[in-house]
């Protein structure tokens, strides 16, 4: 790995990390783990309501953690468990009138907080880096 494929590798890491961290810091007054808002957003923009496992997927983490990330939210009130219509054995989660109050709230938050982050970015620079990230994700995909 070259220097700079070595300094781009950590700047997106690190970058996305201290982008998650800084929205989970303005989101603490909703009183939801970073873990809960992010499970909540998935959820909420899946075109379809989405299985544990498709959440796990979508958020990478493991399949035991989400059973326990969607009971939380289940005893919260912010989600249900709904049987899905093609497989008995596959439970899809839906938000509730509540989860999805909370959602706008959090969509609201991540809105205002991404134009204040980007709000002296060139809009060219912009559509270029998300162009360049939106391949990469594609490559990644494709990868074995």
């Amino acid at each position: 790995m070259t220097d700079l494929e070595e300094r781009f590798s950590g700047a997106l890491h690190n970058t996305s990390r201290a982008w998650r961290q800084a929205l989970d810091r303005r989101l603490k007054y909703l009183g939801l783990s970073q873990a809960s808002w992010m499970t909540i957003a998935v959820a909420a923009k899946a075109s379809t309501p989405l299985s544990q496992s498709e959440l796990a997927d979508r958020l990478a983490v493991e399949a035991a953690t989400m059973v326990s990330m969607v009971d939380r939210l289940v005893k919260a009130g912010l989600v249900n468990r709904e049987p899905s219509t093609t497989d008995r054995r596959i439970k899809r989660i839906v938000l509730t009138p509540s989860g999805n109050l909370l959602y706008d709230k959090v969509r609201a938050e991540a809105t205002a907080f991404r134009r204040e982050l980007l709000a002296n970015v060139d809009p060219q620079t912009l559509l270029t880096a998300t162009e360049f990230l939106e391949a990469l994700q594609g490559t990644i995909d494709a990868a074995p």
